[in-house]
């Protein structure tokens, strides 16, 4: 029985109920300030729902702007349901929280990106690394890495 604790999950876990608190909130009050959103979104996810003639112009991944004008945001435990306009053209769109790959404030310069499976092996395999190397003996320094280092 494995007792290892699983960050990655437990991470996205805690970033998509952000988000949900954040939605709910300009749900039930609207956009304060200068705050926008741009939400970029993985069109393939099951539980995505979009017109087809935007799943066919965003066949993999799609991002969205809350700004100036939508309507209908109904934010639920799954994910979100909100009505954007697209060249005049209103389009009802759900997003499942899964399927969010960054949320960005651009106003705030607050953002999260979620990481595919490949990044978390990468980083996985960093972290593995890291823990390989030897301390030389008398040497008890930490050296502190930025995880930004590790970003592409």
């Amino acid at each position: 029985m494995s007792q290892d604790i699983d960050y990655g999950n437990l991470m996205h876990t805690a970033m998509r109920g952000l988000i949900k608190t954040v939605l709910t909130s300009v749900s039930d009050n609207g956009l304060p300030g200068a705050h926008h959103f741009f939400i970029t979104f993985d069109t393939r996810q099951d539980g995505v729902e979009l017109a087809d003639w935007l799943r066919e112009r965003y066949p993999e991944e799609m991002t969205i702007v809350m700004q100036h004008w939508f309507e209908n945001l109904e934010v639920g435990d799954d994910g979100f349901a909100i009505t954007l306009n697209f060249g005049d053209a209103p389009e009802p769109l759900y997003i499942p929280y899964s399927s969010i790959k960054t949320f960005v404030d651009p106003s705030v310069e607050f953002g999260l990106r979620f990481e595919s499976p490949e990044d978390e092996d990468e980083m996985e395999q960093l972290i593995e690394e890291s823990i390989e190397v030897e301390e030389e003996p008398g040497q008890h320094d930490a050296e502190v890495v930025s995880l930004d280092s590790f970003r592409k």
